[in-house]
């Protein structure tokens, strides 16, 4: 299960990213709700908890953006603010769950645990146009014909095929495939778009990985194919 925290307290989203990893979660932070809801509309998480306040644009706004998208991953609501109308405005925002600071840890877990029991079954396979990619053995097909691909290259390609048509910046792929901490510049991405471009026509895929400067990379189907 994959959990994204928006959280600008970088100590607090941490420690709860820490915590979440030992229960078995794959966990990563956001710490601006900028960049939270840009991940977030990846709609590659299983949760999403979110604080509300945050500078420039708050839990509130990403919650409504996130929905107004049809984004529908379950929110979870993280604030200090315990007033009723507090309250209703995160539900109505979108959120599925709001829980006050301070919490208890055993709390938040059994918060967490009810909103991914509510997801149901997993996807094994994603598919776009004539190409699926198995998300269990990294290979790309493409009807008879199938290649392996590299953990990077695996995960640019997942990310793309979630948001197909959709642009994808090269600042935000590189955060999401190379991390925070990582020394890779945008020609590690470009390199690696190369790489799948290569792959994708060795299996005859109708996918084209189309890049439009300043604004990154989106999925096209060539129908001709």
């Amino acid at each position: 299960m994959k959990i994204l925290i928006i959280e600008d307290e970088k100590m607090l989203a941490d420690s709860l990213k820490i915590l979440l990893e030992r229960k078995g979660f794959e966990v990563e932070c956001a710490y601006d709700g900028k960049t939270g809801e840009e991940y977030a509309e990846l709609g590659i998480y299983d949760l999403l908890i979110l604080d509300v306040m945050m500078p420039e644009m708050d839990g509130y706004q990403v919650a409504r953006e996130v929905r107004a998208k049809r984004c529908s991953t379950p929110i979870l609501m993280l604030t200090a603010k315990s007033d009723l109308e507090d309250r209703i405005t995160g539900l109505n925002a979108g959120a599925d769950y709001y829980l006050t600071k301070p919490f208890d840890t055993r709390e938040l877990l059994a918060c967490i645990n009810a909103l991914l029991r509510r997801q149901g079954g997993q996807v094994d396979e994603m598919r776009y146009g004539n190409t699926a990619l198995d998300l269990s053995t990294c290979i790309l097909s493409c009807g008879e014909k199938s290649i392996r691909l590299s953990d990077r290259e695996f995960d640019i390609m997942r990310f793309l095929l979630q948001s197909k048509e959709k642009n994808l910046s090269k600042e935000v792929l590189l955060v999401r495939v190379w991390g925070f901490e990582s020394n890779a510049t945008e020609n590690h991405v470009e390199v690696y778009v190369g790489f799948l471009r290569k792959k994708l026509q060795s299996i005859g895929s109708n996918i084209r990985i189309e890049a439009i400067r300043k604004q990154g990379y989106h999925l096209e189907v060539d129908e001709s194919c």
